[in-house]
């Protein structure tokens, strides 16, 4: 047995199981069997964090009280949050040569929504296609187009709110044109670099959970929910889909990630094929 888990303590089976129907309830997170390790990997940080003895005693108190602050800060390190900029390449190509032309021109603003932003690439990479369809054709106005980020993390959120990515992160996913473009540097902190604000205002980040009811937010033209679903419940990410599909104006495109799908049973949805990549549309 390793050192740390000797001073952490196993996972007994009981607070295990106890622990995975709490995460399915609250975030829709479906673990599965014989997944400690990795709940242990991601809670240990917490145990000195909050003063508990062992993992069994940080799960219980998740599970038993009402400390939200707790719960929270217990989401936050399950939650998986690997992001990098203009991930697929392909969503952004659409939304770029098919789907914002189609709506240019609207009397009303276009909205999209990026609801599972993690820690902001996936709606700041939204605002920056924007921006750079806006310098290629008139057509595209920005001052037309509103972009919601939403997670469940606060501290996701806060993150995104900011704006400032280290080496790492932006090493991701991101041209050196786009960062030459898109970001500057800070004085303070040479390993890392701000968003301008010119992309920042463009996104207003809420905290979301999408398990609860989302139809607050309004109508939506496009929606993104990439790579978040994998994680649910079958019936649950049915659910979720529906709630999508009444989230959308009818025509609205929905993007989901690319080993995620929409069942043939599923009537509100047409899949279109783009060459590459796929995108489906809102049909009733």
């Amino acid at each position: 047995m390793a050192d740390h888990e000797l001073v952490l303590g196993a996972i007994s089976d009981v607070k295990y199981q106890q622990f995975c129907e709490f995460l399915s309830r609250n975030c829709g997170i479906v673990l599965g069997d014989n997944k400690q390790y990795l709940v242990r990997s991601r809670l240990s940080v917490l145990v000195g964090k909050f003063n508990f003895k062992s993992i069994d005693d940080l799960i219980d108190r998740t599970i038993n009280s009402h400390d939200r602050i707790l719960q929270s800060s217990v989401i936050d390190a399950m939650t998986t949050n690997e992001t990098l900029w203009f991930r697929d390449g392909y969503p952004f190509d659409i939304l770029a040569q098919r789907i914002l032309p189609e709506y240019a021109g609207k009397i009303r603003p276009t909205r999209i929504w990026s609801a599972a932003s993690s820690s902001g690439q996936e709606p700041y990479s939204i605002a920056m296609t924007v921006l750079e369809q806006a310098s290629r054709t008139t057509l595209v106005n920005p001052a037309k187009i509103e972009i919601l980020g939403t997670d469940i993390s606060d501290s996701m959120l806060n993150i995104c709110r900011e704006g400032i990515y280290d080496s790492l992160a932006l090493s991701r996913g991101l041209s050196p044109e786009r960062k030459k473009m898109f970001f500057e540097p800070i004085a303070d902190r040479p390993s890392a670099m701000r968003l301008n604000y010119k992309v920042r205002r463009m996104v207003i980040f809420k905290q979301q959970n999408l398990l609860s009811n989302f139809a607050i937010l309004g109508k939506f033209d496009i929606i993104f929910c990439r790579n978040v679903l994998i994680y649910f419940a079958p019936e649950v990410k049915e659910r979720i889909i529906n709630a999508f599909a009444q989230s959308l104006y009818i025509g609205g495109y929905l993007f989901l990630g690319s080993s995620e799908y929409i069942t043939h049973e599923n009537k509100h949805f047409e899949m279109i094929r783009c060459n590459p990549g796929i995108v489906f549309k809102r049909i009733n």
